[in-house]
């Protein structure tokens, strides 16, 4: 089955702030997320890619405007909803060090699965819309470019750390163990046993991801299935 590049955006000017962005409107790539941005395009070199997918927010397409400029054979991205951030209703906009004083913030830092945000989605709407949203694209990939294919997706902190513990089998009340930097790098490659989570939260060179010769990465040592390896 293919093989997946989750992309967390670059630094944005939320990020900088100590702001919950969520949804909001006209956040974008503070100057380090930019030179995160062009950087991104090299540590991808020599990776092909069969699709790139992003979040509609703008931090998002700004990441990828670098290697899309570079490789325009790929057009531009498809954008899926369901990649999006969280809606976090109420908390959209605020200080994180105004809402660590929530007595939410206990329960979406310990018990996730029980994390409902006011007006928003609960972090169990959001694992589920995006695990669905990658494994059906997954799907589609196979079947459209064949089980070697490589694609990537940009989207946010959250979904992804969501998406990656669905792969490594965790209960979402662990999924905030999982560390996303950003412009990180997750690479997980699913197979029809399971999935294999090769990179997790990756800043660095990504060049032993490429394929060799054109064939698909080789199974991690010691197992029979095909799945790859970082």
């Amino acid at each position: 089955m293919p093989t997946l590049l989750l992309v967390r955006h670059g630094r944005s000017t939320a990020n900088t702030a100590g702001i919950l962005a969520g949804w909001t409107p006209g956040v974008d790539l503070d100057d380090t997320g930019r030179a995160q941005a062009a950087a991104l395009a090299d540590r991808l070199a020599g990776i092909p890619l069969a699709q790139v997918v992003s979040s509609p927010l703008e931090r998002c397409r700004q990441t990828l405007e670098p290697l899309l400029a570079a490789r325009p054979e790929l057009g531009g991205p498809a954008v899926d909803e369901r990649l999006g951030e969280c809606h976090y209703g109420e908390w959209t906009g605020r200080p994180l060090a105004e809402l660590a004083k929530e007595p939410l913030w206990r329960t979406v830092q310990d018990h996730a699965a029980a994390a409902a945000f006011p007006g928003g989605e609960s972090l169990r709407e959001l694992s589920h819309r995006t695990v669905d949203a990658v494994r059906e694209r997954n799907g589609k990939i196979a079947a459209e470019h064949g089980d070697d294919a490589v694609w990537l997706a940009c989207s946010h902190g959250d979904v992804i750390k969501a998406v990656v513990a669905d792969a490594l089998g965790l209960h979402l009340d662990h999924f905030q163990r999982i560390s996303v930097e950003p412009c990180s790098v997750t690479v997980i490659r699913y197979t029809p046993q399971r999935p294999f989570v090769l990179r997790m939260g990756d800043t660095g060179d990504l060049a032993s991801l490429a394929p060799r010769h054109g064939a698909a990465p080789a199974a991690p040592a010691g197992d029979a299935v095909v799945g790859g390896t970082a």
